[in-house]
């Protein structure tokens, strides 16, 4: 907040988004959406992620990318189509909050690219591409 403080004593306008949980009926509108299926195709596979992110925002981008990444929600060319484990996508162990999924996807990372945004996280919040090219 005392980030937004400052700007606000600059004179800078701020808007002040607050972002809520999704509900489940939500969360299923987006993924349909997303998938290019019906809110009956992926009903189940929303409420699986309805419960494990409890509908925060940023937990299921996150988690949708996660569960593509590691082929646990996948594009069928043959079917033409999504698919997905519901199973093994149920019984998937994630941190109960965003700070710890964030941390869990980041220790997955090279060792090169963690220390590269361990030493760019002292900058702040921005850095010049300068820094990034040393």
């Amino acid at each position: 907040w005392k980030m937004i403080t400052d700007f606000q004593t600059l004179g800078l306008k701020v808007q002040i988004i607050k972002m809520t949980a999704f509900d489940a009926a939500a969360v299923n509108e987006m993924i349909s959406d997303m998938l290019r299926l019906s809110r009956r195709l992926t009903r189940p596979l929303a409420n699986i992620i309805h419960h494990k992110t409890k509908g925060n925002p940023l937990f299921l981008a996150r988690l949708i990318m996660s569960l593509n990444k590691e082929g646990l929600l996948r594009f069928s060319f043959s079917r033409r189509r999504w698919e997905w484990d519901e199973e093994k996508i149920q019984s998937r162990k994630i941190p109960d909050d965003v700070a710890g999924f964030l941390t869990t996807l980041i220790a997955k990372l090279p060792a090169n690219v963690q220390m590269a945004m361990f030493t760019l996280s002292c900058f702040g919040t921005s850095a010049s591409l300068r820094v990034l090219e040393v």
